[in-house]
């Protein structure tokens, strides 16, 4: 089974953050140009909180906040559900469905080096799968050769 240390390996280790005092409106300027869903708000080298897409959607439009003028310690969503490192994919798709998330702050030491979706939790457990499938095909067809 795959880690969360092997999956970052191999997608990247790239998390984009901002502070807790920034704007729902540059958090989401933010998402926009780097095309991602959510972004881990950090305090200094603390990891505070997760603003996603769903936070907005939530908790500004429907709530008739104004995205310039609130913060995004006002939405987001706090304390962190995260993983660690040494945890598999299964482990995070049991959290993620556990707790209904789709971010998962990855921390090691309390520091944080790296996130994982579910689309990278997903595609990760499909290829795994394939990959049994690949080796079951090929043992059953030596068997039977």
């Amino acid at each position: 089974m795959l880690t969360v240390k092997e999956l970052l390996e191999k997608k990247g280790n790239r998390v984009w953050s901002l502070p807790p005092k920034a704007s729902v409106y540059e958090a989401l300027e933010l998402m926009a140009e780097k095309d991602i869903g959510a972004l881990v708000v950090v305090d200094g080298s603390q990891v505070v909180g997760l603003f996603s897409e769903r936070d907005y959607a939530r908790r500004v439009i429907l709530k008739g906040r104004a995205s310039r003028t609130t913060a995004v310690s006002e939405l987001m969503s706090a304390p962190v559900v995260f993983v660690r490192p040494e945890k598999t994919t299964q482990d995070c798709m049991a959290l993620m469905t556990q707790r209904h998330v789709r971010h998962l702050p990855v921390l090691e030491d309390r520091k944080l080096v790296g996130i994982v979706t579910i689309g990278d939790v997903v595609k990760a457990i499909i290829d795994e799968q394939n990959y049994t499938i690949q080796e079951l095909e090929s043992y059953i067809m030596s068997a039977n050769g």
